[in-house]
C-alpha cells in the first residue's frame, strides 16, 4: 500500500496533472464519490488526528468505499495532498482589489492566520505542492501591487516576504500549542507556572537583563493576536518604506 500511495511521485512525464484530469467534465451520471468529498474527508483527518494519520486506506473507510475507489480520482498520497491544500486554500477570501495593495495584503495575512491555525498541519504542506486555490491568492495579491511600478521580481518578492511571515508566525503558534499538549498543560500561564524555577535560575544569572524586564514588564504574552499583528504591521511599513509605495 506504501508502495502505492508514492505511485504519483513516480509517474513518468506522460503522467496527466490532477488538476487537468479534474477539469474535464464529469459522465453524464454524477458520480457518488467526488474530488470534493475525498478531500473533505482527508481533511478531517488531518485536522483531528493530524497529517501522518491521512492514508488511502484510511481514507476509503472513512468515505464508505472499497479501497481502491479513490485512485479514480488521485493516483496516491501525493495528490491528495493536493487536494486537500487546495480544499483549505478555497476558504480564504481573496482580495478584490480595491482596498490598496496594504489593506489587500494585511487582510490576506489575517485570513491565511485564521486558516492554518484551524489545519495547523497545512503548514507542512504547502511548500511542496502546487494547487489552482494557491493560485488563485497568489494572482489576488500580485494583482493588489500591479500598477505600482514594481517589476515583477520585487512583487513576486513582496509576496514571499509576506507569506513567510505568516507561516513562521503561525509556525510559532502551532508549536506552543503542541508543547502545552506534551507538558499536559492547559494554558501559557500554566506553562510559565512549569517552567518557573528553570526560568528564575536563568534570570538569576543576571545574563539576560532585557529580556527580565519583558518576563517582568509584558502585558501582552497571552495575546497572539496582537503579536502577530504588530509584527505583520512592521513587515508592511517595512515593505512600504523600502519601496516607496
Amino acid at each position: 500500500m506504501a508502495a502505492r500511495e508514492r505511485q504519483g511521485a513516480s509517474k513518468g512525464k506522460d503522467h496527466v496533472p490532477l488538476w487537468e484530469r479534474l477539469d474535464r467534465p464529469e459522465p453524464a451520471a454524477r458520480p457518488t464519490l467526488t474530488a470534493l468529498r475525498i478531500a473533505e474527508a482527508a481533511v478531517g483527518v488531518a485536522d483531528a488526528e493530524g497529517l501522518d494519520a491521512v492514508t488511502m486506506r484510511r481514507l476509503a473507510t472513512e468515505l464508505g468505499v472499497a479501497p481502491m475507489a479513490a485512485y479514480r480520482y488521485v493516483t496516491g498520497k501525493d495528490e491528495l495532498l493536493e487536494l486537500m491544500v487546495d480544499f483549505v486554500y478555497a476558504e480564504l477570501d481573496l482580495p478584490d482589489g480595491k482596498e490598496g495593495w496594504r489593506a489587500a495584503m494585511r487582510s490576506v495575512a489575517l485570513r491565511m492566520r485564521e486558516v492554518l491555525l484551524r489545519h495547523s498541519w497545512v503548514t507542512r504542506a504547502t511548500w511542496c505542492v502546487l494547487t489552482p486555490n494557491q493560485l488563485a491568492l497568489t494572482e489576488a495579491v500580485l494583482a493588489a501591487l500591479d500598477g505600482l511600478g514594481l517589476d515583477v521580481d520585487t512583487a513576486m518578492a513582496v509576496y514571499s516576504t509576506l507569506t513567510s511571515y505568516v507561516h513562521g508566525a503561525v509556525g510559532s503558534e502551532v508549536g506552543l500549542t503542541q508543547l502545552l499538549h506534551v507538558r499536559g498543560w492547559s494554558t501559557r500561564e500554566e506553562a510559565r507556572s512549569g517552567l518557573a524555577s528553570q526560568m528564575a535560575w536563568l534570570m538569576n544569572t543576571g545574563r539576560f537583563p532585557t529580556y527580565a524586564r519583558y518576563i517582568s514588564e509584558a502585558e501582552r504574552k497571552d495575546d497572539p493576536q496582537w503579536q502577530f499583528e504588530t509584527g505583520l504591521d512592521a513587515v508592511l511599513d517595512g515593505i512600504a518604506a523600502r519601496l516607496a509605495i
